[in-house]
């Protein structure tokens, strides 16, 4: 089954062309559920994930979080983020697994999920339907919007601490509402989201002031290398600057928005060198360049104005082929 851009959310009586309609059923008839989202769980993915599992609960059904990589430090602050379990393989039996932000199975980098019914929640324009049952609704500021929209029709209180999750997926998937899909309904729903007890402030800086040293170091090592061309900048680390800085994944989290930050500059590109020689690409864009049209031609995804993907090695190739890429789409 599979359904598109639902838009606004339904109300209590939801039209049975809605794909939240076999997501409820689903939901209704089962009671042990799987949540998980991507590989490197970022702000959208983890609030997501803990959102649902709080409405999964309040249905009175369990609901069992599981991630490949661990939460980032930002994150570590939010209501049941401890309850986001780390491993590579799932075990038991679940009525269904239910994958945030994921265009693909692989996505997850989690063993065992072929053998469950599996259900696609994805609002990234490069969404895949991939699952037994999908809605991706591209209109969506961050696929928390569209927990929320579950949530409402589901008729689940919205708590404080729901609120606090939600309210997380919306700052960080817009970039402190920057961009993507910033509309006045994002604004509205961040009213809500704080009227129910989210703390836009404690959120903020939970987010954005909550570096590690090695973070730091490792933003240090990629400006230096800091290369611009017209409204074009890119910057660079390799995996020896990482290990210099005892660096982690997360730790490249925003590199590349400081380069986007240079005045004149409408299009960002950070790549990484990874351990095993691949490379790390991550796009952003003011707005004149689509990036998912991009990354998506070299095998990635994400959204109009922020996406990535794993380039071939070495790091001097995958950059030559990158700035081609961009320079002819510029």
């Amino acid at each position: 089954m599979v359904a598109h851009d639902a838009g606004t959310a339904p109300g209590p009586g939801i039209p049975t062309s809605h794909p939240l309609t076999a997501i409820l059923d689903v939901l209704h008839r089962g009671e042990r559920f799987l949540v998980c989202s991507h590989t490197r769980p970022d702000g959208d993915a983890v609030g997501s994930m803990l959102a649902l599992g709080m409405v999964i609960e309040q249905m009175g059904k369990v609901a069992h979080l599981v991630a490949a990589d661990r939460v980032p430090i930002p994150y570590w602050q939010l209501p049941g983020a401890d309850a986001i379990h780390t491993m590579p393989r799932i075990r038991g039996r679940y009525d269904a697994a239910i994958l945030l932000e994921c265009d693909s199975l692989e996505r997850t980098r989690l063993n065992g999920l072929e053998e469950l019914f599996v259900i696609n929640i994805d609002h990234h324009i490069t969404g895949v339907e991939f699952a037994h049952l999908n809605w991706i609704d591209r209109s969506a500021a961050s696929v928390g919007e569209m927990v929320y929209q579950l949530a409402r029709a589901a008729g689940v209180a919205l708590t404080p601490q729901m609120a606090q999750c939600l309210y997380t997926t919306i700052l960080t998937d817009t970039g402190g509402f920057c961009y993507g899909n910033v509309r006045e309904s994002t604004f509205a729903l961040a009213r809500e989201l704080v009227q129910a007890g989210a703390d836009p402030i404690a959120i903020a800086r939970q987010v954005y002031f909550s570096a590690p040293a090695s973070k730091l170091l490792l933003l240090g090592a990629a400006l230096r290398r800091l290369k611009r061309e017209g409204c074009l900048a890119w910057l660079w680390v390799t995996h020896q600057d990482t290990q210099r800085a005892c660096a982690t994944e997360e730790d490249c989290e925003g590199i590349v928005n400081v380069a986007l930050g240079l005045a004149g500059i409408d299009t960002a590109a950070f790549l990484r060198e990874l351990p095993d020689g691949g490379i790390r690409l991550s796009l952003r864009s003011k707005g004149r360049l689509n990036v998912a049209a991009i990354t998506a031609r070299l095998g990635g995804g994400g959204h109009q104005n922020a996406a990535g993907c794993t380039l071939e090695g070495p790091l001097p190739r995958a950059l030559k082929e990158i700035l081609a890429e961009l320079r002819g789409a510029l």
